[in-house]
């Protein structure tokens, strides 16, 4: 267990256009809500698919290509890493959010229909 590492690899399909923003620096930033699927035997031994949503941050170049190749739906693979971030809210509420900080990304599909 000398080799512990941070590494996250998905497949899965976009639920929605990226969320792109340009912070003050002139960085790109975008956002994206990725599905995957998991399939396992409930009790009866019936298939049953759960979706799981996992919240990807996308810098710079990757971004940049989300903006211009991603659609909802898009099918995409990725590589990166876990990131966690905390924020107090409006209401003076913290939350801690767990992240997918964007290394590599790869366009495997365009959304059905185009």
């Amino acid at each position: 267990m000398n080799n512990l590492s941070n590494s996250v690899r998905l497949t899965g399909r976009l639920g929605a256009a990226p969320e792109m923003r340009e912070l003050d620096n002139e960085k790109k930033v975008a956002k994206i809500s990725l599905a995957t699927n998991f399939y396992r035997k409930n009790g009866k031994g019936e298939n049953v698919q759960e979706t799981h949503w996992h919240q990807l941050v996308l810098w710079n170049k990757n971004a940049e290509v989300a903006e211009k190749y991603l659609d909802k739906g898009s099918q995409i693979a990725i590589e990166g890493r876990l990131a966690n971030r905390f924020y107090t809210d409006k209401d003076g509420i913290k939350h801690a959010v767990t992240e997918i900080v964007v290394n590599e990304i790869m366009l495997l599909g365009k959304p059905a229909g185009q």
